[in-house]
């Protein structure tokens, strides 16, 4: 009895025609799929593709490279006939930018993929310059180089972020000149490939890693110069694109002269060289103290003489006369007020007397044409009843009440004959 592992055999007759109809119980065999997938792929037409060179070796009369996309993490192999590579051999290496010719193959024994080309062309420097004019014009139009989207760099970083190259001088230079100018400062350094295939990713990853650390107050991207094609990551869309989106501010330190790499462009701060960037984001301590000192001595003279002028200007409208004895002024003021004070009370006593006497007189007048004056001269004043004022003795008839008005008061009195 057999112990191995059960399995069911697959139902005997032809295979589906069409993949479609596969089941579990009715496959493809390998030999079967195979063949089909090699005549697919043997319609499709020659292309032509650029890439990275990666892996470039020769066997007899063959030549066997990988062609990497420069973005992102994808590659082909590519064989192509010495007779197509041998002319271009002293300038062709890792590195290189290829556009080649070339027509799929799969191969069905081995199940992969390849691709045969018959033409190869080097990428001159002329045309990756024309390229990367034509990227700089569209990510200029875009305002990925404005001025105004530029974060000014921290005074005095408590952490720096510092993207070097695995192996190199740039971040001895960027840390060592960096801690002379200050010694607290603190790095936190991202090693990574700065040239080739796998620049662009790796030096993108580790700026976006970087980038969401909350430690870190500044972005250094160092990198000790190189050739053209060196700096060429440096200029790639994607690069670029991940360093303008970059909260925290950026410094690209590629340490070049010749050529501008856009990375340059949208950074916040180009340094010329991993050392400058370190003397631009880390203030030297001595020289801060220095300019303390000399900031405090001129503050102290400025405020010394601004006090000595005050203090003389005060000085001098304190001797003023006004100033020495303030009431000067309102002393002759005070002098005129008593006078005219003293001449209205002497102008209204005057007025008071003079009207007095002249109600005086004008009550005697009143009294001389008062009526009450003729009764005390023993003349009566006779009123009916009705208060009429009699006149004439015609005007009453006997037994008609009277009312005598004398100068001490009045008589009641009837009419015993008219």
């Amino acid at each position: 009895m057999s112990t191995g592992p059960l399995s069911t055999p697959a139902t005997a007759g032809p295979p589906p025609l069409r993949a479609a109809d596969t089941t579990p119980d009715r496959p493809w065999p390998v030999r079967h799929l195979a063949p089909k997938i090699a005549d697919y792929i043997a319609k499709m037409p020659p292309v032509w593709v650029e890439g990275q060179v990666l892996n470039l070796k020769k066997w007899n009369t063959l030549y066997f490279l990988t062609l990497r996309d420069t973005d992102l993490d994808m590659s082909l192999s590519v064989t192509a006939p010495a007779s197509a590579i041998d002319r271009l051999a002293d300038k062709l290496a890792d590195g290189a930018h290829l556009v080649v010719h070339a027509r799929p193959q799969f191969h069905a024994k081995k199940g992969t993929l390849t691709f045969a080309a018959d033409d190869v062309r080097l990428v001159g420097l002329g045309e990756l310059l024309a390229r990367i004019e034509h990227l700089k014009g569209i990510l200029g139009a875009e305002g990925l180089f404005e001025p105004s989207r530029k974060r000014a760099l921290p005074f005095l970083p408590a952490v720096v972020g510092l993207i070097v190259a695995q192996q190199g001088d740039a971040e001895h230079d960027v840390v060592s000149n960096a801690r002379a100018r200050w010694s607290a400062v603190q790095f936190e350094i991202r090693r990574v490939t700065v040239q080739g295939p796998r620049a662009v990713p790796e030096v993108s990853a580790a700026i976006a890693e970087l980038d969401r650390d909350p430690r870190v107050d500044v972005i250094v991207v160092a990198r000790g110069g190189g050739s053209f094609e060196d700096l060429l990551p440096f200029s790639n869309e994607s690069l670029v694109r991940v360093a303008a989106a970059c909260r925290t501010p950026l410094v690209s330190a590629i340490g070049h002269h010749l050529d501008t790499p856009l990375l340059d462009l949208v950074a916040d701060f180009r340094a010329s060289t991993p050392t400058d960037a370190a003397k631009r984001v880390v203030p030297d301590v001595s020289e801060e103290r220095a300019r303390v000192t000399q900031a405090r001595l001129r503050a102290r003279a400025a405020l010394t003489m601004r006090l000595t002028r005050e203090q003389t200007g005060l000085d001098h409208w304190r001797s003023r006369p006004v100033l020495v004895n303030p009431t000067t002024l309102v002393d002759v003021h005070e002098h005129r007020v008593v006078a005219l004070r003293e001449s209205a009370r002497r102008s209204l006593h005057t007025a008071l007397v003079h009207g007095r006497a002249e109600v005086a007189g004008l009550a005697a007048q009143v009294r001389a044409l008062s009526p009450a004056a003729t009764l005390d001269r023993g003349y009566a004043v006779v009123r009916r009843a009705d208060g009429h004022v009699v006149r004439d003795p015609a005007e009453v008839a006997a037994g008609d009440a009277l009312r005598i008005r004398v100068a001490r008061g009045e008589l009641a009195a009837q009419v015993t004959a008219p």
